[in-house]
């Protein structure tokens, strides 16, 4: 979905305290609900193994999924943040550190990527997030996965998009945030690819530009 062509939801209103459940696709505003802009945003992401039956009954494999964010300036890659390269070189987007096996996926990040906004550079006009299968197990063998958008400051969720189902791949390109107008919007992707490292991913994630 082209960017002029999104679903953007007004986060600002409403009595709910609880963040905007997003559909592919969707799109929402980054303020504040009480007015004023956000300042510095985590995307955080969620995954467990999935059970499979084997010979002694019902188990789980270990699954090391990836998040990492990839900054573009007019459409393109100018740096990455990833489990090998934590903090940006400009120092406004930061990687918490790598999860080898996952385990939340109900509510707790396994890993997290924290956005200063007011910091990224003026030519930094999208980012975004993608999560890969290091191991190469398929999203077949991954149950509960989501990524949430939180408000670093005040720890309110704004929004979550969570996967749903598994599939013959290895990869999501989750969501992107990016520059409208004088703020920022983030927009749930949720395209399937496959990969094991953000490298990988570049073919899938140029057309979500």
């Amino acid at each position: 979905m082209r960017k002029g062509d999104q679903d953007v939801v007004d986060t600002t209103k409403g009595g709910s305290s609880g963040g905007v459940s997003l559909s592919k696709g969707q799109a929402i505003s980054l303020e504040k609900r009480g007015g004023g802009t956000l300042t510095a945003v985590r995307m955080g992401l969620g995954w467990q193994s999935a059970k499979r039956r084997g010979l002694f009954g019902m188990r789980t494999r270990e699954i090391d999924l990836d998040a990492s964010a990839v900054l573009f300036a007019e459409k393109k890659p100018v740096d990455v943040v990833f489990f090998r390269h934590l903090v940006s070189d400009d120092g406004s987007v930061r990687h918490t550190g790598d999860n080898l096996v996952g385990g939340a996926g109900q509510g707790e990040d396994d890993e997290s990527i924290l956005v200063d906004l007011g910091s990224v550079p003026g030519h930094i006009d999208q980012i975004v997030f993608t999560v890969n299968s290091f191991t190469g197990q398929t999203f077949q063998e991954v149950r509960n996965a989501f990524c949430r958008l939180v408000d670093e400051t005040t720890g309110e969720e704004l929004a979550r998009y969570t996967l749903d189902g598994g599939g013959q791949y290895t990869a999501q390109i989750m969501a992107k945030v990016h520059r409208s107008g004088s703020g920022w919007q983030m927009t749930a992707l949720g395209n399937a690819a496959n990969g094991r490292t953000f490298q990988d991913l570049m073919p899938a994630i140029l057309p979500q530009l």
